[in-house]
């Protein structure tokens, strides 16, 4: 079976990617095109909140967010009219394992770009007029949090799953730990987590690689940070042994969300293409998949269905959600349960199988046709060491997926006897109902 498109030899791969490194760390992947005359820049640096404190949870987030709020040689309105008046963009940010950045404008004002980007991420100086600003955004997004039924659902989840890991906790932390947070806890963190070792950029667009190369280095070759400490070692993780039920009591609800499921492959495991074609089947393809079939369309019990496999550098997790009556939240639990086994049951059809093989294979050049879709997948394939020629290989790896393989791999992972099972909405009688 040939799924390789016609479009295929445009994507991305080794005779057009470039790569090249800063003698302090920092690594520059570079794309040209010339097709328009702009350009965009994406990247990370290891300085995520994996090295947030328990009792300041979200101190690596609210440093991100506080980077462009001033600087030593810019103010925060000097900053933005900067970026205004050329029509660009400049955004950090911060998620589990790193802190990251994107931005674009055209191609003449990419030096001014990196000037920026290396401004905010060596000298800010954290004004604090803004830190309190933006611990009040903070708060109120996470009090918004904590009244949403599918939110609460997702972060109770995490945190029966992956209990003693960084995993556990979303990134922008609660309401108690950003409190905490002071002015100088976000000068502390900058002061040893933010440095060009492991830093990684991104240039996609109208620019020749040594154009990039030379700019880079006069943003960033200077940088030094002989205090940037190493990521942490993360505790191992502890296995399911029996099912986990949770509820989570949100007054005023209607709705229960539904979140169900156990650990998945992480994204460096041999294990994780194939799962994804497993979970595309099981609750994605089309309208949601299986799950979404049973579930939602012939059973009616569910407002939406589907399921996701997440994959991170340390793990990941694989899951199920559902938006439900709180009446049908037994009934619901035990069909997804059903098809559980079934997927580790019974080998996926030919004709699913090859469905998602397809829509995978196929959906690819739809996502590198932008400038940014090729700067973030330049940065996945570096991130996990999936080689420069990842994209071009993609067609025969996933071609040559089985559905015996499929198999295998969901029999690795799932257990419908072992499962965290998490719902939050109105309260409920053990059989499902509202009390």
């Amino acid at each position: 079976m040939n799924l390789k498109p016609a479009n295929w030899d445009s994507l991305p791969g080794p005779d057009d990617i470039h790569l090249a490194e800063l003698p302090n760390g920092l690594t520059v992947l570079t794309r040209s095109n010339f097709s328009s005359q702009s350009v965009v820049i994406s990247g990370y640096l290891p300085a995520g909140s994996v090295f947030d404190p328990e009792d300041r949870l979200g101190l690596a987030y609210f440093t991100a967010v506080s980077l462009m709020r001033g600087t030593a040689e810019r103010s925060f309105q000097d900053i933005y009219n900067c970026l205004e008046d050329v029509g660009a963009s400049l955004s950090i940010g911060a998620g589990m394992h790193t802190a990251s950045f994107g931005g674009r404008s055209l191609t003449e004002d990419l030096p001014l770009l990196l000037g920026l980007l290396s401004d905010a991420l060596r000298q800010p100086t954290f004004p604090e007029v803004y830190v309190e600003r933006l611990r009040s955004q903070m708060l109120a997004a996470i009090a918004i949090r904590e009244e949403d039924t599918g939110d609460m659902a997702s972060i109770t989840f995490d945190q029966l799953l992956f209990a003693g890991h960084p995993y556990a906790h979303p990134e922008d932390g609660y309401r108690e730990t950003v409190q905490r947070i002071s002015r100088d806890d976000l000068h502390a963190f900058h002061r040893t987590h933010y440095g060009p070792r492991g830093m990684v950029l991104a240039v996609v667009g109208a620019v020749e690689p040594q154009q990039v190369f030379d700019l880079a280095e006069k943003a960033f070759g200077g940088w030094q940070n002989p205090a940037q400490v190493d990521a942490p070692r993360l505790p191992p993780l502890r296995p399911l042994t029996e099912t986990v039920r949770k509820h989570v009591f949100i007054p005023g609800k209607s709705q229960t969300n539904l979140v169900m499921g156990t650990f998945g492959p992480k994204r460096t495991s041999e294990d994780h293409l194939v799962a994804s074609i497993g979970n595309n089947i099981f609750g994605q393809f089309g309208m949601m998949g299986r799950i979404g079939d049973v579930v939602r369309e012939q059973s009616g019990l569910a407002y939406h269905a589907s399921a996701s496999l997440n994959a991170w550098i340390d793990a990941g997790s694989w899951e199920v959600s559902a938006g439900v009556n709180p009446a049908n939240l037994e009934k619901t639990i035990a069909l997804i349960k059903d098809e559980i086994r079934r997927l580790i049951s019974e080998p996926v059809s030919q004709e699913e199988l090859e469905d998602s093989q397809s829509h995978y294979i196929g959906r690819l050049p739809l996502s590198l046709e932008s400038n940014a879709g090729v700067a973030a997948a330049l940065l996945k394939m570096h991130r996990f060491n999936l080689g420069l020629d990842y994209y071009k290989r993609f067609p025969a790896l996933v071609s040559q997926i089985t559905a015996e393989q499929v198999l295998e791999v969901a029999r690795r992972y799932l257990d419908p006897e072992k499962l965290v099972i998490v719902s939050a909405g109105p309260e409920t009688t053990p059989a499902g109902g509202v009390q």
